[in-house]
């Protein structure tokens, strides 16, 4: 007995009745396959119940698809004996989606038929068209030759192995340049300014003293070429995550706690697949708890979330930008970032946030360690250190402002300092408690007393 299963790519009908929802069903399977199959005459439990067919039956099937589909497609259309039993199979394929029937858009999604909103239907038409529309092989109408910096482009040149000349036959030699005019690519790498072009060239940092954001410790924003921001971005990462150490040799290593070959990885790829058009920037979380590396744009491509953590694969949004990254050797071979971070990572979580954010998020082995109700682990030659080194700068700097004018209010300490007032407060405040510091007469003409040494 012959058993039919539906999938994303194959749809059952009992019969000719239900031919306006088997339009709907290829619409669908070529929207998100480019090809599918229909048959009727077999139950969606995949019974073979058969179906009456005579030449009317397949003229009238391939009518409702020509009347009903747009664009234009050309089915096969045949009839099958199986078990015995008669049925009809239609065959589709076309490349032209989005495909509209009825004047509706559908993509399939397991076994079943969505209809298209608005936003899915832009997405689909962007990706069709993803090779004449990349965003980093457009021109940057507004940017010269004159803005790029030529020290970034010899830098870059000489750890590729290329030698500098000028800039525009430097441009022309990493194919930054069509028409004479710099590319996107070329303008987010090697600018002066990139932001002065994009706005979202831009890394967002922050720190949170709890596992939301309620409590912000501190928060910066930096600006510049995408190798800069990959830089400040893992520093910013170091300087706020326990470092531990262990001993090689007679040599003391830091041994920070998330790899950190991980978590860079992680924000290189954040910037090479990113979706540029959207005006978001790369935003990296730091809780107690975790860490998280925040991307504009979901996965490329058709990817998923379990494609990506089960097999080496990769669909490159940014090829030229990626291009430039391979050369430089900040990537290697496709598919291979991901499998590298759950290797020295293995309970590092990505996911998508409805249509707009990629996330990959790290755990803390310090909040995992020190947690209530954790009877703590045996974390070998690491030792974590009492408190975040920069959390130790900011808390010495309070005290020699404090030290220096005892009157100085919040406000100002933030300024000093530049963090936000809600950091100060935190840091006041556990600073007090700890015994450290001690306010002497009211909020308003009152002072700060430094009590004992931090």
């Amino acid at each position: 007995m012959t058993e039919f299963q539906e999938t994303e790519t194959i749809e059952l009908k009992k019969s000719t009745s239900e031919l306006k929802e088997a339009v709907l069903s290829i619409v669908a399977m070529l929207n998100k396959h480019q090809r599918g199959e229909l048959w009727f005459g077999i139950r969606h439990d995949g019974t073979v119940a058969g179906q009456q067919v005579s030449d009317k039956t397949i003229r009238d099937v391939s009518k409702a698809i020509a009347d009903h589909v747009e664009p234009r497609i050309y089915p096969v259309v045949e009839h099958v004996e199986i078990d015995g039993k008669v049925c009809l199979k239609v065959r589709v394929e076309g490349g032209e989606h989005p495909y509209y029937a009825y004047g509706r858009a559908y993509i399939r999604v397991g076994d079943e038929d969505r209809q298209l909103s608005a936003k899915e239907l832009e997405k689909l038409i962007l990706e069709k068209n993803r090779d004449r529309l990349r965003w980093d092989t457009e021109i940057c109408a507004k940017a010269t030759i004159d803005d790029i910096g030529p020290g970034k482009l010899k830098s870059f040149l000489k750890l590729s192995g290329l030698k500098f000349d000028t800039i525009p036959n430097s441009l022309e030699k990493l194919n930054l340049l069509k028409d004479g005019k710099v590319l996107n690519a070329a303008v987010l790498c090697f600018a002066r300014k990139p932001e002065k072009f994009f706005p979202n060239a831009r890394l967002r940092c922050a720190v949170f003293g709890t596992l939301d954001t309620t409590v912000t410790i501190s928060m910066q924003d930096f600006y510049g070429d995408v190798f800069y921001l990959i830089k400040k971005a893992e520093e910013y990462i170091l300087e706020h995550i326990n470092i531990g150490m262990r001993l090689d040799g007679l040599f003391r290593v830091d041994v920070p706690e998330i790899d950190r070959e991980a978590f860079r990885e992680a924000i290189i790829n954040a910037f090479c697949h990113r979706d540029y058009r959207e005006y978001d920037s790369v935003n990296i979380a730091i809780f107690k708890d975790r860490v998280e590396i925040r991307s504009p744009g979901l996965l490329y491509g058709g990817l998923t979330i379990a494609s990506i953590r089960k097999k080496m694969v990769s669909a490159r949004r940014n090829e030229l930008l990626a291009e430039l990254f391979q050369r430089s050797h900040w990537i290697e071979k496709w598919g291979r970032g991901i499998k590298m971070i759950l290797e020295r990572e293995p309970t590092t979580e990505f996911e998508e946030i409805g249509t707009v954010q990629f996330v990959a998020t790290f755990k803390r082995k310090s909040y995992e360690i020190t947690k209530p109700g954790s009877v703590g682990e045996n974390v070998g030659e690491t030792t974590q250190k009492s408190s975040v080194k920069t959390t130790q700068k900011t808390t010495r700097k309070i005290l020699e402002l404090i030290a220096a004018t005892p009157s100085i209010s919040r406000t100002q300490l933030a300024i000093e300092i530049g963090i936000t007032a809600d950091g100060i407060k935190y840091h006041l405040d556990k600073l007090r408690k700890d015994g450290v510091i001690m306010r002497v007469g009211p909020d308003k003409g009152g002072y700060w007393e430094v009590v004992k040494a931090d």
